[in-house]
């Protein structure tokens, strides 16, 4: 019998006699499932988040902060700096000759949460009255638009799921004055449906400021934000940065994510080694329960190399299966679960879904195989290595 048969035949008899072995098998099921299924659900959060905020931006749209700020919640621009932002070449404009734009100011509220009651970070938008026509994904699904000047405010549907006392004619504080809910929109699932959206000048009046945050412009097309950048940035009176919002929002979206991955790798790197010791100890005891098994098999003429690769297919099948299990679990208690960032890298709170695909998956049981392998090998290269005579003497 040729290397293949054998290493077929002793493989094909060590999962049948798997359910005799029930107890080691859960365990290594078990470690791997566990940490799979916090793998997933982490990485999800990247994912999700990534996917948000990559909805936000179109090309064809730029964004405009101070050059000294990373971000629009850290940037100051006056109406001087926001009037000549929007008399730049490549804005579109709409038919009265207006720049379809608008000069932008945001701020934070802290509401309580649907589910715990317990207080969160909510962005609000202070807009120019042409947001709507700059965002044709916002659409207002109930009530009506903020009159100008008055403290009204849109709510978001995704900041309505995730946050109370915000239906349309609840009124909230807002920098300590009373701020009534008028209407409440969608935007495609986009990070802007989780804020609320006020008038810019009732925002400036309310908080005693006179300059922006952000001016964000609708160009002619995406190749005119060429133009449109060498006007602003070469402007001596301008101290500002300009992207195209998909650059702005994936530039932010990136830096959450490689925080979020790193963390998903160092919880699963310690949670992995539990499970390999965890693995080593269950094989090295089905090692040991089967030494006679294998002692005859190899006695017979079975070679060594089709002992170790059957022990290490028995672990990668086990691990399998637990890489299964734990994607199956964190789909079932995550996917589409809704979560919110705190704010930082220079985004605003962000309320996002969890997404579990495919391409998790495939990662998780990429790691539950290298846990299997890793837990498998040395218990298998144990059971080859043992003479013959001694292990028949020994049982």
């Amino acid at each position: 019998m040729n290397t293949t048969r054998q290493i077929v035949t002793v493989a094909a008899m060590n999962l049948r006699s798997v359910p005799q072995r029930l107890a080691p098998a859960f365990v290594i099921v078990i470690g791997i499932a566990g940490v799979v299924g916090v793998l997933i659900a982490v990485l999800s959060l990247s994912r999700g988040l990534a996917h948000t905020l990559a909805m936000t931006g179109r090309p064809d749209r730029a964004i405009v902060v101070h050059t000294d700020a990373i971000a629009e919640v850290a940037s100051v621009l006056t109406r001087e700096a926001v009037l000549k932002v929007m008399d730049a070449p490549g804005v579109a404009r709409d038919p009265d000759g207006k720049a379809i734009a608008s000069a932008e100011m945001l701020a934070t509220v802290r509401l309580p949460r649907k589910n715990t009651r317990a207080l969160g970070a909510l962005t609000v938008r202070g807009v120019s009255q042409s947001a709507f026509a700059l965002r044709p994904e916002m659409r207002l699904v109930e009530g009506r638009l903020p009159v100008s000047g008055l403290n009204e405010l849109l709510a978001g549907r995704a900041a309505q799921a995730r946050f109370g006392n915000l239906e349309v004619g609840a009124r909230i504080r807002v920098n300590n004055t009373e701020w009534a809910v008028v209407g409440a929109f969608t935007s495609d699932g986009d990070a802007h449906e989780a804020e609320l959206l006020a008038d810019a000048e009732a925002m400036l009046s309310a908080y005693r400021r006179t300059t922006f945050n952000s001016v964000t412009v609708q160009l002619t097309d995406a190749s005119a934000f060429t133009a449109f950048n060498r006007a602003v940035t070469s402007d001596p009176t301008l101290t500002v940065t300009a992207s195209p919002e998909s650059t702005y929002y994936q530039r932010h979206s990136q830096a959450f994510s490689r925080v979020l991955a790193m963390i998903a790798n160092v919880v699963g790197t310690i949670m992995a080694i539990g499970a390999v010791f965890a693995a080593l100890n269950s094989m090295y005891a089905v090692v040991s329960a089967r030494t006679l098994e294998i002692a005859t098999l190899r006695a017979i003429g079975f070679g060594a190399s089709a002992v170790v690769v059957s022990v290490i297919v028995e672990a990668l099948v086990l691990a399998l299966i637990g890489a299964l299990a734990g994607a199956a679990l964190a789909w079932l208690f995550f996917n589409g679960h809704t979560v919110s960032t705190v704010g930082g890298a220079g985004i605003p709170n962000v309320i996002f879904h969890l997404r579990i695909g495919g391409g998790l998956v495939i990662v998780g049981i990429v790691w539950a195989c290298l846990v299997g392998l890793i837990g498998g090998l040395l218990p298998a290269i144990r059971a080859a290595r043992v003479p013959v005579a001694t292990a028949l003497r020994a049982v």
